[in-house]
C-alpha cells in the first residue's frame, strides 16, 4: 500500500521549486539525524506524547537523538514540512534504524513486544 501523494507532473512547474524548498532545512536536519543515529525522536516542547516517548526510552536506558521544533505556540509551519515529508500527522515522530515507526503509542508497543530490542540487535 502506498500513500496518496500528488504526482509532480500535476504541480505547475512555476511552483515546484518553492514546494521543494519549503522549510527544507528542517527536513534535511531530520534526514541527517536519521541517517546518523539508530533512534531519533522528533518532537516539540509541551507535548505530553513526546515526553512519554522520551521517558519510555530513558526508562530502558536506550540512547536516542532528540530534535525539538517549537511548541504549541510557534513553529507549526516548520513542523508541517516534516509532516508533509513523512506523511505522519502528529508528534513525536520516532525513527528506528532509518525507518519511521510512528509515535509514542507505536514506540511503546515496540518496546513491550521486544521488537525494538530486536531491531537494535539486542
Amino acid at each position: 500500500m502506498s500513500r496518496a501523494i500528488l504526482d509532480e507532473s500535476r504541480i505547475h512547474e512555476a511552483i515546484r521549486e518553492r514546494i521543494s524548498q519549503n522549510h527544507r532545512d528542517i527536513v534535511d536536519e531530520v534526514a541527517k539525524a536519521v541517517e546518523s543515529n539508530p533512534i531519533v525522536v522528533v518532537g516539540m516542547s509541551q507535548n505530553p506524547h513526546v515526553k512519554r516517548a522520551r521517558k519510555a526510552l530513558d526508562a530502558k536506558g536506550i540512547a536516542f537523538a532528540y530534535l525539538e521544533y517549537g511548541s504549541y505556540f510557534g513553529s507549526w509551519r516548520r513542523r508541517n514540512a516534516l509532516k508533509m515529508w513523512t506523511g505522519w500527522p502528529t508528534l513525536p515522530m520516532v525513527f528506528v534504524n532509518g525507518n519511521l515507526i510512528g509515535g509514542a503509542d507505536e514506540l511503546e508497543a515496540w518496546i513491550g513486544s521486544g521488537e525494538l530490542a530486536n531491531a537494535l540487535g539486542g
